[in-house]
């Protein structure tokens, strides 16, 4: 008779979790979404080796999302310690906008081998017609949900303002961020980058210093009634010493910005532009501005500011694209060269965004006048896009460089900053670039024809707000404009890198010594 042998036991299936976790309701913790999972799992024969957790991050984009990023770049080597992906539900992969996108991902795993369950749902993910098509309703439900919750929180945010609560954004030169509770009572002034800890709380702008608010009335006054123009008013306040909320010389831009700022009359003024669902920023008509007058304690009288508009207005001409060209070609001839820094800071002339709207691009206009730039003009785009972000990190280095003794100046055409009348510095800021694969790429591109003596990349994470590292370039050791970094660049490009700036600072730093007789 012959002995039954028993079968062996079947392997358990290796699989990873992926959970996301971003400001909604207790039922989408981590911790829900683990052990729903894990019921999953055991019902169907896996084993969870690896998790993937994104917390306090958006559903909308894969920017952001580190852990999503690594899980899809894993899923695709080919590599993968693990056949399947374990999701709470499809809302959990990301609430896309195009379900397209959604499914891409999920097809980038599924093409590696890999699966997606969505563990909470009714369908059965065993890529059947009908689950396939209850999923695509469930992507686009996922994407409505967050267009829906995007109405409703634009319409709350212009009851604020409707309110006279400010919403976002630095207080400005001669005005201070107020913080209020739900009540009206006054609690403390919020310094530059600080935010409130109470979600009851409001923020109200309250008049600054009095000898800030002394230099915007008389910026006012100046521009009304003595009829000076914003350069002139620039070259008075620098002749003084006097620098703006940045710590930086004014401009005919910084000035221009303060005049046309409709809450120092005590305005409050919200949706000039809109950046709804992660898309492209757009600069919204006056019509769809929401105002509230009386908002705050103004700092110049509402007359004032009116009439400071009307002059701005008067001076404001409609160009054809003959006088913009030729306004161009005479710029270019005075000084030999043209940028978009040049343009903006050359009384009378249309601003660099003005042409870029009339003429598609910069690039085009400068071509119509004669002008090839043998250099490249990207880092002063990006530092558009980026200008908060840019302003902030070059803020702290010239302060920081300032505080250990040594001197900063910009100069306010090419836009270096010059260390001790001894070295040329330049910041770029690099943005992190998701790729289709979910890996990560950043694009430097250097204006080698200024020929700094050192270019800092700031490379930034996958937020593009928080900073990764460093990058110090010798100008000697530039020879290309252009630059493509990943996680790791090896020997040769990451020996430039740096988690801070102390290198810098200690060849900026000055050290004093006895004179000896």
């Amino acid at each position: 008779m012959d002995q039954q042998h028993p079968k062996p036991a079947r392997k358990p299936i290796r699989a990873a979790q992926y959970v996301r976790m971003s400001t909604e309701h207790q039922q989408y913790s981590t911790e829900n979404q683990s052990d729903a999972i894990a019921r999953y799992a055991e019902q169907h024969g896996m084993e969870i080796v690896v998790t993937h957790a994104d917390s306090g991050k958006s559903g909308l984009t894969l920017a952001g999302r580190e852990e999503l990023q690594k899980l899809l770049e894993e899923a695709e080597s080919g590599h993968a310690d693990f056949s399947a992906v374990l999701v709470y539900d499809v809302s959990r992969w990301g609430r896309f906008q195009d379900v397209d996108e959604s499914a891409y991902h999920e097809y980038v795993c599924r093409r590696a081998g890999v699966n997606v369950h969505y563990c909470a749902e009714q369908f059965e993910n065993d890529g059947s017609p009908i689950s396939n098509l209850i999923k695509s309703v469930k992507r686009t439900m996922a994407g409505e949900y967050s267009r829906e919750l995007s109405v409703k929180v634009f319409a709350g945010q212009c009851r604020l303002i409707e309110l006279g609560y400010r919403q976002g954004g630095p207080a400005g030169y001669g005005l201070r961020r107020q913080l209020v509770a739900m009540d009206g009572t006054a609690k403390e002034i919020l310094s530059r980058g600080q935010q409130k800890s109470i979600q009851t709380d409001r923020v109200i702008l309250v008049p600054g210093p009095a000898d800030e608010l002394q230099v915007v009335r008389e910026i006012f006054e100046t521009f009304t009634q003595e009829e000076r123009t914003e350069v002139q008013i620039a070259e008075s306040l620098n002749d003084r010493g006097l620098l703006t909320d940045l710590a930086r010389q004014w401009t005919r831009g910084t000035v221009h910005q303060l005049l046309t700022n409709p809450k120092y009359a005590g305005m409050n003024v919200y949706n000039r532009k809109s950046f709804k669902l992660k898309k492209r920023r757009i600069a919204n008509p006056p019509g769809m501005w929401i105002r509230k007058d009386a908002a705050f304690e103004a700092v110049v009288a509402p007359e004032l500011f009116s009439r400071a508009q009307e002059i701005i207005q008067a001076r404001s001409k409609h160009y054809t694209d003959d006088e913009m060209l030729d306004q161009l070609r005479n710029l270019f001839t005075r000084y030999g060269t043209l940028s978009g820094v040049l343009i903006d800071e050359s009384e009378g002339m249309p601003s660099s965004s003005a042409y870029r709207s009339r003429f598609s691009s910069l690039a085009r206009a400068y071509t119509l006048v004669g002008f090839t730039p043998e250099r490249d003009f990207a880092f002063i785009e990006i530092n558009r896009k980026l200008r908060e972000a840019h302003a902030a990190h070059c803020e702290t280095l010239v302060t920081r460089l300032r505080e250990i003794g040594a001197s900063v100046r910009q100069d306010p055409i090419t836009e270096l900053f010059i260390v001790n009348e001894e070295f040329s510095l330049s910041m770029i800021m690099a943005k992190c670039q998701p790729t289709a694969n979910g890996s990560m790429r950043w694009n430097l591109r250097f204006d080698t024809s200024l020929r700094p003596d050192v270019t800092i990349a700031v490379r930034l994470e996958a937020d593009n707000q928080s900073v990764r590292d460093y990058y110090m370039f010798p100008g000697t050791d530039l020879f290309t404009k252009r630059l493509r970094l990943s996680r790791e660049n090896g020997i040769l490009i990451d020996l430039y890198r740096f988690d801070d700036l102390k290198f810098l600072e200690g060849m900026a730093e000055r050290t004093w010594i006895e004179r000896v007789a």
